[in-house]
């Protein structure tokens, strides 16, 4: 007899599929703040942020100027007398960071981020961090250090306190390797019918 087409299909897609370990929560999320980074208009370096309650997302945010204001990355310096945010210790820059961007989209949409998570590509700087804390985000998950010195013992103050907890996070090679696959390649495709088994077409 004929063998319907969807069942020549889930016979392939099932003897041929590959188990692969799935990406941790925290993995997964750190992901999303990594590719949210890629939105980055900040000549000095990329930040992303996303905002999580109940493993669902509230909002994203990458650093960069304010809404409305010339890209740094399109003009080709932060302001006439700076080149990029790094390039001095004492002028200001005109960069929003990715964490108050991030609290910033969740407000604007009516958003509550009381009892969330942020995880998000750089450590978040003081400031940042005492925004995190009084917008009722209470754990942050974080990829590379950045607090050190005296603004190092005002993250410990405050941790110390119970405001706030820290987590150093780190992509495995494993899914790191599978992730840069599906950037690279077509995540999804259907694959060619072939002829199944002939016990299968007469059974």
């Amino acid at each position: 007899m004929a063998l319907p087409l969807f069942v020549i299909k889930m016979y392939n897609s099932s003897s041929n599929s590959q188990s692969y370990p799935r990406p941790t929560w925290n993995e997964y999320f750190l992901m999303l703040a990594k590719l949210a980074a890629t939105r980055s208009t900040c000549l000095a370096f990329p930040v992303g942020a996303v905002i999580v309650k109940n493993k669902q997302i509230l909002a994203t945010g990458y650093n960069g100027s304010p809404s409305g204001s010339a890209h740094c990355t399109a003009q080709g310096y932060c302001y006439p007398d700076l080149s990029s945010c790094d390039a001095s210790k004492t002028l200001p820059s005109r960069a929003v960071h990715a964490e108050a961007n991030a609290i910033a989209q969740a407000a604007k949409h009516g958003i509550s981020t009381d009892g969330a998570s942020i995880y998000v590509t750089l450590e978040p700087c003081l400031s940042c961090l005492k925004l995190i804390i009084s917008a009722g985000i209470h754990e942050i998950f974080y990829e590379t250090s950045f607090n050190q010195g005296d603004k190092a013992r005002v993250r410990d103050s405050f941790i110390q306190e119970g405001l706030v907890q820290l987590h150093k996070i780190d992509l495995s090679p494993e899914t790191a390797s599978r992730a840069s696959q599906f950037l690279l390649n077509p995540t999804s495709f259907v694959k060619e019918i072939s002829t199944p088994p002939q016990e299968l077409i007469d059974s």
